[in-house]
């Protein structure tokens, strides 16, 4: 603040100085001790401790381009960056996808401010529950809080199984995460050697994970791109000596009985007046460019500006598996849970061009005919960051600081 009065002190010029407060006002904001400048544009605030988004739908908007205030990290700068979502590294030479930020049609999304979350978070135990998207959505939070946390010694991570475990020491908190890609037990659960052809579900039995994760303050699930083969095999017993086996090829059904194993379970174990859920909806891939005007059988490859038009739906998101989290989640609600669906959906229907595609580390390395032909091994499912994920934690931010 002291350079600020200095500067404005010897600026002379009335013009100059009233064009220099209009500068600083629309942009410029202090945090921490005041000698670290961070820029904002319109369409972001720092709001009140007591602010209430109460009537605000935060999942209504658009995508606004903005190389002034994004991104909010650097992919080079994240000490927690997984080379999965690595795209810069791993050869991605546009990065105009880093430079869309979201904006809500009817409000403002709260600017982030990572002391303000450890802050809240101090004493607390995060864990996000999932698959390789619920990690994805873990590392982008883990990245926008690394430079709020100056020592390196006072944030490690340690992998242990299928939990790896962040802790910001000087808060005394931890952001975890769970690898648990069914939310059943499954033949799927190894966190490293999980691809597996013939998926097999536990489809009652969700201890074994539980049990890690049962004393959080705040817990955050996903589960949905797992769900999406053909026909999987359920089973009652143990995978050794099963009591009945049947193969399910009605997505719904199957993830309607899981989704029931892990409702019913939190009923029984949970401390309803502890712990806060939230539930991330379906995370939507852009497989069939032919959804979006392209040729079929072209996908992300290549693509380098979201989708424009309004209300765009791609025809692989199944909106009966949204319906059914969604009921799944009313139903906890009704009973006390202290529980929030984020419909992160739409808002990344339009971000085609924000997938790694190519640009990422492939743990299988792609066959010759796939070298030859880029289209057949492109990722789009997951996310670049920075990136889409960063906006689902924006909101998750705003939850965690103004409604806990």
């Amino acid at each position: 603040m002291e350079k600020l009065q200095k500067l404005l002190h010897g600026y002379h010029s009335s013009v100059g100085f009233m064009l220099l407060m209009g500068v600083i006002i629309g942009v410029v904001y202090f945090c921490g001790g005041g000698n670290n400048l961070r820029f904002e544009v319109i369409g972001e605030a720092e709001m009140a401790e007591d602010y209430s988004f109460e009537g605000c739908d935060f999942f209504n908007g658009s995508w606004v381009y903005d190389n002034k205030s994004r991104p909010l990290y650097k992919e080079k700068q994240c000490s927690f960056m997984a080379d999965d979502y690595s795209c810069e590294k791993f050869g991605r030479k546009d990065f105009e996808y880093q430079f869309w930020r979201w904006q809500p049609h009817a409000c403002d999304l709260p600017r982030f401010n990572g002391t303000a979350l450890l802050e809240k978070l101090r004493n607390k135990r995060v864990v996000f529950v999932g698959d390789s998207l619920g990690k994805n959505h873990w590392v982008s939070l883990l990245c926008l809080i690394d430079s709020w946390i100056t020592e390196p010694s006072h944030k490690v991570a340690e992998w242990h199984g299928s939990l790896i475990t962040f802790r910001a020491s000087e808060y005394n908190a931890s952001i975890d995460f769970y690898w648990e890609p069914l939310l059943v037990e499954s033949n799927c659960d190894d966190p490293v050697k999980h691809r597996v052809h013939d998926r097999i579900m536990k489809i009652e039995s969700i201890e074994k994970h539980a049990k890690n994760w049962v004393d959080a303050d705040i817990l955050v699930f996903d589960s949905y791109t797992w769900w999406l083969e053909p026909n999987m095999t359920l089973l009652w017993g143990s995978f050794e000596n099963p009591n009945r086996t049947s193969i399910e090829s009605g997505r719904v059904r199957r993830y309607e009985m899981a989704l029931k194993t892990w409702s019913n379970w939190l009923d029984a174990h949970l401390n309803r007046s502890k712990t806060r859920i939230f539930f991330i909806s379906l995370s939507p891939d852009h497989k069939e460019g032919g959804d979006w005007g392209k040729a079929m059988g072209e996908n992300c490859f290549n693509e380098t500006e979201p989708i424009m038009e309004q209300g765009y739906w791609g025809k692989g998101s199944d909106t009966d598996l949204m319906r059914t989290a969604q009921s799944v989640v009313q139903d906890l609600e009704k009973k006390g849970f202290n529980i929030q669906l984020l419909n992160i959906t739409q808002l990344a229907q339009y971000r085609k061009d924000a997938h790694p595609s190519l640009y990422k580390r492939h743990w299988v390395p792609p066959t010759e005919q796939e070298l030859a032909h880029p289209l057949w091994y492109a990722d789009c499912v997951h996310w670049c960051l920075p990136g889409v994920p960063d906006v689902w934690n924006e909101i998750l931010y705003s939850y965690i600081r103004y409604k806990i």
